[in-house]
């Protein structure tokens, strides 16, 4: 099996590695994002810009290599790796389901292990296996779903989860109907975080079957969700709350934030700080 990996990352480019190498990076559909701008100084993205950084990340992190570094620190407050992290040590899930390169989909009681996935990596759309990650992740008390051809399929990665004999999993997701049947197949024992939303449309299945989601550049949920929102994290690329036990996680992180925390009632989204652009 050829060694590939292909994720849509900053502004919806998608990049293709192969080997340790980036062999391809399509043009963004965004200009600005506020996350790069902060953590990296990035004023406007380009495809030589998302090069850099995928091939700093491959060089400072290890991601889409064998040496693939599965112990990363936190990355930002509010993020769904870190969100996930504070849940598992709190007790309010027991496992997460995730997606990591040169595996696939992995579950895992590990909350460094989720974390260190996670951190950096964002928008993988497909992988292959490398050995020694796989590896990694079972020392590290993880499970990967598809050790002969590393796989992404969430709704699988619970049903192993559940018959691990774990009780209560949060797991991250791309496609809102996919977040419909895990809801229905596993029904509260499933909680659902989706991601990668940029150019997503509002749908009933996000409104009805996702407990979390990120907002990314996504006009529609933006505008679509007021109402509906029963907490949220950030102001820039918020993280909203759909249900109760999505606002029971964000309060989980909120308690493991070492900076000051500021609480009040508003109504929601709240979108104060500078967004994406454009949306879409």
């Amino acid at each position: 099996m050829e060694d590939e990996h292909v994720m849509e990352t900053l502004g919806m480019s998608r990049v293709v590695i192969r080997n340790g190498k980036v062999v391809s990076v399509s043009e963004p559909k965004l200009e600005f994002c506020p996350l790069f701008c902060k953590y990296r100084g990035i004023e406007r993205i380009t495809a030589d810009i998302i090069r850099d950084n995928i091939e700093g990340r491959i060089r400072e992190f290890g991601l889409f290599t064998d040496k693939r570094d599965l112990l990363q620190g936190v990355f930002v407050g509010f993020g769904t790796s870190e969100i996930f992290m504070s849940a598992l040590k709190r007790g309010t899930i027991d496992a997460v389901v995730c997606v990591c390169d040169g595996a696939g989909t992995v579950v895992t009681d590990n909350p460094e292990l989720a974390q260190g996935i996670g951190a950096r990596l964002s928008g993988l759309v497909s992988t292959t296996p490398i050995k020694a990650t796989i590896e990694r992740i079972g020392e590290l008390s993880g499970r990967v779903l598809d050790t002969e051809r590393a796989s992404i399929d969430q709704l699988s990665g619970v049903s192993m989860a559940l018959g691990l004999g774990f009780h209560r999993v949060g797991v991250t997701l791309i496609d809102p109907n996919e977040a419909s049947r895990i809801k229905s197949i596993f029904k509260g024992r499933a909680i659902t975080f989706l991601v990668h939303t940029s150019g997503i449309e509002l749908t009933g299945d996000i409104l009805k079957s996702c407990d979390l989601v990120t907002s990314c550049a996504s006009k529609a949920l933006r505008e679509g969700l007021g109402g509906s929102i029963k907490a949220q994290a950030g102001s820039s690329i918020p993280i909203f709350a759909l249900s109760d036990i999505g606002k029971e996680l964000l309060l989980d992180r909120a308690k493991d934030i070492d900076k000051s925390i500021y609480v009040s009632t508003r109504d929601l989204p709240c979108l104060d700080g500078e967004q994406p652009n454009p949306l879409f």
